[in-house]
C-alpha cells in the first residue's frame, strides 16, 4: 500500500467492506479505538428503544417472561461462544469482567489446591491489566497466597512448577498487542499440575481463539471494546465444562440457584455454567449488548473471525509500514511484535516523553487512539469498521501533527481523567 489510491483499491475488493454499514460513524471520523470501545451498531439505538418503550413501558414485569428477559444472558453467552470456540451451554453473559475475573479465580484455586494444598502460588506478568492483578493480588492476601510475575513472556515456563495453581494471562496485551500462544501456554500449565485462567478482553470478536482446543480451564472478557457492546456493557464468562460443577462460585446469588423462583433460604447452585450468574440481569445493558455481538456474528457468512483476522492484520501491516517510513526521526518507536502470529488487533508506538499530547492533537485531527501510561500510543484495528483508506488517512494525520509539532500546544498537555 504505497499509495492511497491504492488503499482505495484494496477498500472496493475487500469481501468485508459491506460489514461497515452496520455502524454509525460519523463522516471524517478515522476511530482507532475499538480495542477501548467500540463503536455504535446502528440497530443499537431501536433495540433498547424497544426494551424502554414496549418491554419496560408497556409489559412491564411480565416482560421477564413474554420478552424472554431470564435467558438473556445465556443466550448471549452462546452467541459470544461461537466466537472462542466454546459450545452452547458453556458462557454466560453477565457482570463485569473484573467481577467474573474475582469468579473464576476464587474457583480456580479451589480447584487447584483442593488435592495439592502446597501449591501458593498466582502466576501471571507485570504488564497484565492492572485490574486482573488487584484482584489476584487482594485474592492471595486474603487466602494467603503469592502472587508472583514475571517481567517478560519469556521467564513465564520456569514460574510454572509444582508451587503454581494458577496461571492467569490476558491473551492479548493491553499495552502492547503481544499475543500469548494460548494452547501452549495452556498445556504448559497443565503439565505442571496448574490450571489456565484467560481473559479474552482484547481477543474476543479480534482474533481467532479456541478455548476448547487450547485445554483452557477458564476465561472471562469483556463485551464493550471488539464485540461493540456500548461503554460499561456486562462482560462474560466461560468455564470448561469439567470443572462447571466442581465448586460453588463465591458470588452465589439467586440468579445463580437452580430455581431462583423458589426462594428457599439455602443456596442449591444451577447445573453447568448458570451458576456463575450472581444478580439480577442488567436488561437494558445486555439488549445493546446482543446487537454488538451480533455484528461480529454477521461476518460468519463471508469466513467468519479468520476473514476479520486476516483483514485486521493486512490493516495493522499497513499501519506499521506507513508510519515507520513516513514519520521516521520523531522519536517514535514500535512496541507492537512486527510477527502476525504474535500481534492482536493493535499497534503501539512508544514515545519517551510527549506520547499523551500527541494523542491528544491526533484526536483533534479526527483521529482517534488512545494513551496508555507510560508512553504508549495506541491503535485498534477493528475489521469490521475500519477500511484501508483510513490507516493511509490515519498516518497522513499522524505525520502533520508531527511535523508542525502540534502536540506542544497547552491544551493538548492538559491530562483528562481518561487518557
Amino acid at each position: 500500500m504505497n499509495t492511497r489510491d491504492e488503499a482505495l483499491a484494496l477498500d472496493a475488493a475487500d469481501p468485508l467492506a459491506h460489514l461497515r454499514e452496520q455502524f454509525d460513524i460519523r463522516p471524517g471520523l478515522i476511530y482507532l479505538d475499538g480495542n477501548s470501545l467500540g463503536v455504535m451498531p446502528k440497530a443499537t439505538p431501536a433495540r433498547v428503544q424497544q426494551v424502554v418503550a414496549q418491554e419496560w413501558g408497556t409489559g412491564l414485569i411480565g416482560s421477564w417472561n413474554s420478552a424472554g428477559w431470564m435467558d438473556l444472558a445465556p443466550r448471549i453467552g452462546d452467541k459470544i461462544a461461537q466466537l472462542i470456540g466454546a459450545k452452547p451451554g458453556e458462557c454466560v453473559a453477565a457482570d463485569s469482567t473484573s467481577v467474573n475475573l474475582f469468579k473464576v479465580l476464587s474457583a480456580a484455586l479451589t480447584i487447584a489446591r483442593a488435592d495439592a494444598p502446597q501449591r501458593m502460588r498466582i502466576v501471571s506478568e507485570r504488564s497484565n491489566f492492572p485490574t486482573d492483578l488487584y484482584i489476584a493480588e487482594a485474592l492471595a492476601a486474603e487466602r494467603g497466597l503469592e502472587l508472583v510475575l514475571a517481567d517478560n513472556p519469556e521467564e513465564l515456563p520456569a514460574l510454572l512448577d509444582a508451587r503454581c495453581a494458577v496461571l492467569m494471562l490476558t491473551h492479548v496485551n493491553y499495552r502492547t498487542g503481544r499475543m500469548h500462544d494460548m494452547a501452549a501456554l495452556t498445556q504448559l500449565a497443565h503439565a505442571a499440575g496448574a490450571l489456565a485462567l484467560w481473559d479474552l478482553a482484547h481477543s474476543a470478536g479480534a482474533v481467532p481463539v479456541d478455548l476448547r482446543g487450547s485445554g483452557a480451564d477458564f476465561a472471562i472478557g469483556c463485551g464493550y471494546k471488539y464485540l461493540n457492546g456500548g461503554p460499561g456493557a456486562p462482560a462474560f464468562v466461560w468455564v470448561a465444562p469439567r470443572h462447571a460443577e466442581r465448586f460453588w462460585q463465591p458470588l452465589a446469588g439467586w440468579m445463580g440457584h437452580a430455581a431462583p423462583f423458589e426462594f428457599t433460604p439455602g443456596y442449591r447452585p444451577a447445573p453447568g455454567i448458570r451458576r456463575y450468574l450472581c444478580g439480577t440481569p442488567a436488561v437494558l445493558s445486555l439488549a445493546a449488548l446482543e446487537c454488538g455481538v451480533d455484528t461480529v456474528l454477521a461476518a460468519e457468512a463471508h469466513g467468519g473471525m479468520a476473514a476479520l483476522r486476516q483483514k485486521s492484520l493486512a490493516l495493522s501491516r499497513a499501519f506499521t509500514a506507513l508510519v515507520e517510513v513516513r514519520c521516521a526521526g520523531f522519536g517514535l518507536s514500535l512496541v507492537s511484535p512486527h510477527d502476525d502470529a504474535q500481534r492482536g488487533s493493535q499497534v503501539c508506538f512508544a514515545h519517551p516523553t510527549h506520547g499523551y499530547a500527541m494523542v491528544q492533537a491526533l484526536i483533534a485531527r479526527g483521529v482517534v487512539g488512545d494513551f496508555r501510561a507510560p508512553d504508549i500510543l495506541r491503535f485498534g484495528f477493528t475489521p469490521l469498521y475500519l477500511r484501508f483508506v483510513d490507516a493511509w488517512d490515519a498516518v497522513e494525520q499522524l505525520r502533520q501533527m508531527l511535523s508542525h509539532e502540534e502536540w506542544r500546544e497547552a491544551r493538548f498537555n492538559q491530562k483528562a481523567a481518561v487518557t
